[in-house]
């Protein structure tokens, strides 16, 4: 079943379109590529943190990993993320389902350049069983993004 908020949010922003109902749960990045037939990489998890006691949301590639000195770079502290019994509480979605969608207003949403390399990545939308298939540009957009960082590491292709 399709988060009804998130299908009002994406066809506002002229997506609404790229949605997809699964039969079995994406929870996770290895589930969901399971499921759209992509690779893992390719899967735009969507994460919750806490800096300075308010929620950010970094969506990244599936690949990608914190890396703690870049993070606290971008974001003047360590990363610490929201604890799984308060994601649905201040995010608005439970987690496996949480998407940089319809969340509200005064959390910022941030890209990192790890989705960047891949002409589609594949956020949730709103529960475990709902994708998007979205360009990297068309996600910032989609998102109403703050802007993009590079708080990752795990990802990076070799020279």
């Amino acid at each position: 079943m399709v988060n009804e908020k998130v299908k009002e949010h994406l066809e506002k922003k002229g997506f609404g379109d790229r949605l997809t109902e699964h039969a079995e749960t994406i929870d996770t990045v290895e589930h969901a590529a399971q499921q759209i037939g992509c690779s893992e990489a390719e899967i735009a998890k969507t994460l919750s943190f806490l800096v300075d006691g308010a929620p950010v949301i970094v969506v990244m590639a599936g690949d990608g990993r914190v890396n703690s000195s870049k993070f606290k770079a971008q974001f003047h502290t360590k990363p610490s993320m929201i604890p799984r019994d308060k994601v649905q509480e201040i995010t608005g979605f439970l987690p496996g389902g949480v998407c940089p969608f319809g969340v509200p207003e005064e959390i910022p949403v941030w890209l990192d350049v790890s989705m960047k390399r891949f002409a589609v990545v594949h956020p949730a939308a709103g529960n475990e069983y709902t994708s998007a298939t979205l360009t990297p540009d068309e996600l910032e957009k989609a998102s109403g993004a703050v802007g993009w960082c590079d708080v990752c590491k795990g990802w990076e292709e070799e020279a």
